[in-house]
Order: structure tokens, then C-alpha cells, then sequence
């Protein structure tokens, strides 16, 4: 038999558990848009800074919106997207391009 002073942590109290649902935040693929003024070399300048990428991954993505008109720079938040298409935007409008930038759902 327990003592008084002893209380068990399970008498008088309830216990419960909750189970709470983390859901991933929403992401969103940025996209880079093809068109015949911006270099080859600003839109590797641009993935390779603003993006990230390695000199081959920059080469390829470039050489895939070169040839299909659009292409994926990367998957981001919505936050995280929204600077990455405003930071594009700018470097473009620096650099005298007219590199388009663009976000959707992904």
C-alpha cells in the first residue's frame, strides 16, 4: 500500500494523448521562361547564383528551357519561391534581359 505522501501520477488526473498532424507546407516549382535575347551564359549565371546549382546541373536545366521553351529551377516553399522569382526578376532587369521568372503549385 502506497503512503500518502506517495501519489501516483495516474490517480485524480486523466491521462491523454494527442496526436497532432504536421502537414508539409505547400511547394512550388520555379520556372524559367525561354527567349531569344537573354545569353546562355546569364541564365547559367543566374542558376548557378541564385539557384544554386553545379556548372553541369546550371548547363543542363539551361539547355532544357532553351529547347522546350520552359524549365524547372527548383522546388521551393512559397516564401522561399517568391524570392527566388523576385531576386531572377531583378538580376534580369540589372543585366538588361528580359528573362522571364515564374512560380506555380507544385
Amino acid at each position: 500500500m502506497s503512503q500518502p505522501w506517495e501519489r501516483s501520477e495516474r490517480e485524480g488526473s486523466v491521462v491523454t494523448e494527442r496526436h497532432e498532424q504536421l502537414r508539409e507546407p505547400p511547394l512550388y516549382k520555379v520556372l524559367l521562361h525561354n527567349d531569344d535575347f537573354t545569353t546562355m551564359e546569364f541564365v547559367v549565371m543566374v542558376l548557378k547564383t541564385v539557384f544554386q546549382k553545379s556548372p553541369v546541373a546550371a548547363t543542363e536545366i539551361m539547355l532544357s528551357v532553351h529547347k522546350t521553351g520552359i524549365g524547372v529551377a527548383g522546388i521551393y516553399t512559397r516564401e522561399v519561391a517568391e524570392t527566388k522569382v523576385a531576386t531572377v526578376r531583378e538580376l534580369a532587369k540589372q543585366n538588361e534581359h528580359p528573362l522571364r521568372c515564374t512560380m506555380e503549385k507544385a
